[in-house]
């Protein structure tokens, strides 16, 4: 079914806007709405930022397509109206709704949000709001839809527990065919019985079924009503059984990654203590090298996209990544497609890999040593040593490079000045390793301000503040200013704005008590936070305070160990036992090894992370636990 009556309205809107490429739709590869049925469900996939964000999203794609194939369920879409949409949309009196039919929001049986990012969250409220869906949950009759949520913000939802029906905790190719199924045999149910069968589904989180108790001073304390806790998060076994879409949606304008997006793993074994991806999509899975090959050229030859991106969260360490290029390579060459790969590793072998594909030469090349020194480094378990900074350098740039870009973090625990400073000394010892190779170096330094986030070894520690975060950023650019000023410097920096780094971490370590502060602060216009144009934290500070909501208290406090936290109730697979051993050798300095048997370290020691009863690499007698 379509609504030609939104079409007819939407089409003279759009040459009022500033990128009409939006909302225009016509996408190669896309289906049509299916029929209607008596136990349908059809599904609204939403993305909370703008078009060109959410298509770049392989995770948008592969859901599309799964819901697409189900008997029992269909899928469309929706992304979030710039403001200037917004706006129209507004005055016209004119609904959200679909790209595919016009739909409205509040016309379809669940609109399911993918929650990448926490500044992106007013974006869910105004994309409800323009839909007609009420949106508070309890405020939600029997014919509104069910508002679903999934992606990493699920693994530390409370802060959008109010607004949420139900999260989806894990991979949606393992979890959302289920719950679909499930809310399919029981459409015209009550919203309550349908809501209490989901929670039966392990991976579903339902909050209206939880109820929180705040302890004085700091913790959380959850108590079912009718779900079963911890809610564990759903994984795919095998890659090469998993859904993987044999087309992909082109988009008729640019997107932020246009390329066919070809993902040769998942999880990540090496422990840096920062990265909450690689702590919670454990254990390590990869596709066949014969997957890869064949579903890349097959998808490469439909769409007609001239760039293959191999995507992981160290792609050179996919063990079949060598062989992958060279067949890639071999077919793709003659058709002049290019092959990249978004994540390199800090050693010579990565550089090497890169260097064999021209399309990769002809830009820059960036890394992210993530600390100044290695003392640090080893605080986080970052594990890049001087000697694999210098050896990555000088490969990089004897094999043709002379633009480097170098990504750090501010605000890491334990920091000092000097491990601020050492960004600059690598800074320099890059442009030194330029000039002996010949090469007029350019080293351009990206900082950024840390958040600790849940489910990692740091998520007990506090956070810098505002003015802490300024500072540092400051005193990198004044130092390096006084060692390379002037026009013609060949450094350059940057540095995130902390007040958003500050917005983060309160999303990303908060609770419910945070709902009405969300709700106020869009409300009084906050939109799009993520964007540094329409970001506001005067406006958020308001909001704070007029719902009687200290922010500082979810960032600037250390949490105790045995305190509860806003996210005990999701077990993302790795254990607190876990978590707390690594945050006391952060402390101690102390690296931890890679459990993964790669690169030569057969017999690796297990961690004991928590994960043990899904790692392949144990269950293939690979490694031993400690």
């Amino acid at each position: 079914m379509h609504f030609p009556e939104y079409a007819d309205g939407m089409w003279p809107l759009l040459s009022d806007v500033k990128r009409p490429s939006r909302y225009a739709g016509c996408e190669f590869g896309s289906l049509p709405p299916k029929e209607d049925s008596g136990g349908l469900v059809r599904v609204c996939l939403a993305f909370p930022d703008v078009y060109e964000i959410g298509m770049s999203y392989l995770g948008f794609q592969i859901l599309y397509f799964l819901v697409k194939g189900l008997p029992w369920a269909d899928a469309e879409r929706a992304y979030c109206p710039w403001t200037d949409l917004e706006g129209l949309l507004r005055e016209k009196g004119m609904p959200l709704a679909s790209m595919e039919s016009g739909r409205p929001l509040d016309r379809f049986d669940v609109v399911g949000f993918t929650l990448q990012y926490e500044l992106s969250y007013t974006n869910i409220l105004t994309m409800l709001d323009l839909g007609g869906i009420p949106l508070l949950a309890e405020d939600r009759g029997e014919d509104a839809p069910l508002v679903a949520a999934g992606g990493p913000g699920a693994l530390a939802p409370e802060p959008l527990a109010p607004f949420v029906d139900f999260f989806c905790v894990g991979e949606g190719e393992e979890l959302l065919p289920e719950a679909l199924k499930i809310l399919s045999e029981t459409k015209g149910r009550p919203r309550r019985d349908r809501l209490e069968a989901l929670a039966r589904v392990e991976g579903i989180y339902v909050p209206s079924l939880v109820d929180c108790d705040f302890v004085p001073g700091g913790g959380t304390a959850f108590r079912s009503t009718g779900a079963a806790l911890p809610v564990r998060r759903r994984i795919v076994d095998s890659l090469d059984g998993a859904f993987y879409p044999d087309m992909l949606l082109v988009p008729s304008g640019g997107i932020v990654h246009d390329r066919v997006p070809m993902e040769l793993f998942r999880g990540c074994t090496r422990g840096c203590r920062f990265c909450q991806a690689g702590m919670v999509t454990r254990p390590v899975r990869e596709r066949s090298v014969k997957t890869v090959v064949e579903k890349t050229l097959s998808l490469v030859e439909k769409t007609g996209w001239e760039e293959v991106g191999l995507l992981s969260l160290a792609s050179c360490d996919y063990s079949g990544i060598s062989p992958v290029i060279r067949e890639l390579s071999a077919a793709l060459a003659p058709k002049n497609v290019k092959i990249s790969l978004p994540s390199l590793r800090m050693d010579a072998f990565s550089v090497h890999l890169a260097a064999e594909m021209e399309s990769m030469r002809r830009g820059g090349v960036t890394f992210a040593p993530e600390a100044g020194t290695q003392r640090l480094r080893n605080v986080i378990n970052k594990g890049v040593s001087d000697e694999d900074f210098t050896q990555c350098l000088e490969t990089a740039f004897s094999k043709g490079w002379d633009r480097v870009k170098l990504y750090f973090m501010m605000g890491l625990p334990t920091e000092t000045p000097e491990d601020l400073e050492g960004i600059l000394d690598l800074a320099e010892r890059a442009l030194s390793i330029g000039k002996s190779r010949g090469k007029k170096a350019q080293v351009a330094l990206s900082v950024a301000g840390f958040v600790p986030k849940a489910h990692t070894p740091f998520q007990w520690e506090p956070q810098a503040g505002v003015d802490e975060l300024r500072s540092a950023g400051r005193f990198l650019k004044g130092k390096l200013a006084s060692r390379h000023g002037g026009k013609n410097s060949r450094v350059s920096l940057k540095y995130h704005e902390p007040e958003q780094t500050f917005l983060e971490g309160v999303f990303a370590r908060g609770d419910r008590r945070l709902a009405p502060a969300l709700l106020e602060a869009w409300r009084t216009g906050a939109r799009f936070d993520g964007w540094s144009e329409t970001f506001s934290l005067p406006r958020w500070m308001e909001a704070f305070e007029k719902t009687g909501i200290d922010p500082a208290e979810f960032t600037a406090r250390r949490r105790a160990a045995d305190e509860g936290l806003p996210w005990d109730h999701i077990d993302a697979g790795v254990s607190k036992a876990f978590l707390l051993r690594e945050r006391e050798r952060a402390l101690g300095e102390l690296v931890s090894p890679d459990c993964r048997p790669l690169g030569g370290m057969e017999g690796a020691p297990c961690r004991a992370c928590g994960v043990q009863d899904r790692c392949p690499v144990l269950g293939k007698g690979g490694a031993s636990r400690d």
